[in-house]
């Protein structure tokens, strides 16, 4: 069961959706450009950006809650660069220490996450940085023109078509739990084309960095397999979910899904793809009732 709700009118500058899961046991969860603050199973954590995939852990029936931001807002909100958080997961207290612990107490009490971080939010969070937002908009922009502006500005904007959170590692220079794994920092070279007046290119995709992070091409890889997520309920082939989702062809798309997913688009995408019935007369037979 998962669910999502809009968030208070006052955090909507920065949180895209509150949302609610009972997680039914391990599960796989690929990168969707998400940072969430999650609550459950005893203890209040965030969810960083994901490079791969992983595997749930939580027992049958648990019970998750969560805030999840809008890119390049996490940042902000939380008081640290959106890349220091990336494939990782980090408790509240161990991120804003005695603040966050006790905090971390009251949303285990039953306090709202949205009404615990109103305050936090009113205190110094900051809009996006304007390069940022442009850059933002030029990927969702991207988005839309293969599925339509609402899907693809939903997609820019994080829409997780696999809801949930990620135990993986602490941020960077922190100890880690005995069984979360250690953060990846690999490089992003990335070629991000619009020129920006204000900062040079280099300094425009470490700013995309801080605020959502990864670079704009690590972000584009995964916006592009969450394209293929959402098409291939209506596509029939592989082939053609390539071609529908954006790849240059579908050895690309089996590069991709195997990098960001783990496994093979034949595994992955199994039972998802939907095959077209066959018409009426191809073989001397009406097409399969669905």
């Amino acid at each position: 069961m998962y669910s999502e709700s809009p968030p208070p009118h006052s955090l909507r500058r920065l949180v895209r959706c509150r949302w609610e899961s009972a997680e039914p046991g391990p599960k796989r969860i690929v990168p969707d450009g998400c940072v969430d603050l999650v609550a459950g199973a005893g203890q209040v954590f965030v969810a960083g950006p994901d490079t791969t995939a992983w595997t749930s852990v939580f027992p049958p029936g648990t019970r998750l809650r969560g805030l999840r931001f809008r890119p390049g807002a996490a940042a902000a909100m939380l008081g640290v660069g959106a890349d220091e958080l990336r494939d990782s997961r980090v408790s509240l207290p161990d991120l804003w220490n005695r603040r966050g612990a006790t905090l971390a107490d009251e949303i285990l009490s039953g306090r709202d996450l949205a009404d615990a971080m109103a305050d936090i939010a009113t205190e110094q969070a900051a809009a996006a940085d304007p390069v940022v937002e442009r850059m933002l908009a030029h990927l969702a922009a991207e988005a839309a023109g293969i599925l339509g502006q609402g899907e693809g500005e939903a997609l820019a904007a994080g829409q997780s078509t696999h809801p949930g959170v990620r135990p993986s590692s602490k941020a960077a220079g922190q100890s880690t739990h005995p069984g979360m794994r250690p953060s990846s920092k690999a490089a992003d070279h990335s070629d991000w084309p619009p020129a920006q007046p204000s900062r040079s290119e280099r300094q425009a995709r470490r700013l995309f960095t801080l605020a959502v992070g990864y670079g704009p091409a690590t972000y584009r890889r995964i916006l592009r397999l969450q394209r293929a997520i959402a098409l291939a309920p209506a596509t029939a082939t592989l082939a053609e979910l390539a071609v529908a989702a954006g790849y240059s062809d579908q050895p690309h798309l089996t590069r991709e899904c195997r990098a960001l997913t783990g496994l093979t688009p034949g595994a992955y995408f199994a039972g998802r793809l939907t095959p077209l019935p066959n018409p009426v007369g191809a073989q001397g037979n009406a097409p399969s009732p669905r």
